[in-house]
């Protein structure tokens, strides 16, 4: 089954975007994965299409209507349809590799994209979404926090990345940050690689690797360090964590 997403939003235009690109787009022109971006506005009301109204109570900015969003939710979500519905928003809980993998073993996302001060609270609660954020900052709207947790998905899916190896591979895959990569020549502007990474000696490489993914998360991420111990304490160590196979950076809110 082709793996599927509809986002909600005020700028359509903005899909797909960079996902549009590279292997992620190939692999859409391939059927793959499909995408559909409506225009909330499009559900607003009166002759201007309004969508947001003053909120109750006073403060700056202005808040999503629930009445609209609730028209554009119900006109582009079947009757049961399965898809998980997403609204991504800074006041939510923080995306992880593990959210891609469950997302990405689905049929796809239904993504709401706020604006402005975002929704009003009640369509949150009525619609059952799950509220998700991308990180610890503050963006001008949902529509690239979208493009990052679709990107995260997507390249989860069978046949985007081609070699399933390199998706193991990858940050957050086995708790640690990934280790330090390098490529020809083997001595530039007088620096040269790791002689461990010339030797051909597997082992040692592994285990190279696994140390220097130790110590970059160790001083980079005190969090993912703390669970990675509470992991190896508790013996519940995923095969990445047994064989030294760790991941790399992550991307955005």
């Amino acid at each position: 089954m082709t793996w599927h997403a509809t986002v909600l939003t005020l700028f359509p235009e903005m899909f797909p975007g960079p996902l549009g690109l590279s292997l992620a787009g190939r692999a859409r022109d391939d059927g793959l994965w499909t995408l559909d971006a409506h225009d909330i506005r499009a559900h607003g009301l009166g002759r201007h299409r309004n969508v947001d109204d003053t909120p109750f109570g006073g403060g700056a900015g202005m808040v999503m209507r629930p009445d609209v969003i609730s028209t554009a939710i119900a006109a582009h979500r079947p009757e049961g349809d399965p898809r998980p519905l997403i609204y991504l928003t800074p006041r939510g809980r923080l995306f992880s590799q593990a959210d891609a993998e469950r997302f990405a073993s689905g049929p796809g996302l239904m993504l709401l994209c706020g604006r402005y001060e975002g929704l009003d609270q009640r369509i949150i609660e009525a619609s059952g979404a799950e509220e998700i954020s991308i990180g610890d900052y503050v963006l001008s709207g949902g529509e690239p926090a979208a493009l990052v947790l679709l990107d995260a998905c997507l390249r989860l899916l069978p046949g985007v990345m081609g070699g399933a190896e390199s998706a193991e591979e990858e940050s957050f895959a086995g708790g640690l940050l990934e280790y330090p990569h390098y490529t020809r020549p083997a001595e530039w502007d007088g620096r040269p690689v790791p002689p461990v990474l010339l030797s051909g000696d597997h082992g040692a490489i592994s285990a190279w690797r696994r140390a220097q993914a130790e110590d970059t998360t160790r001083l980079r991420r005190p969090d993912l360090w703390a669970a990675h111990l509470s992991r190896r304490i508790s013996g519940r160590q995923s095969p990445q964590d047994m064989t030294g196979s760790v991941a790399t950076a992550s991307a955005g809110p």
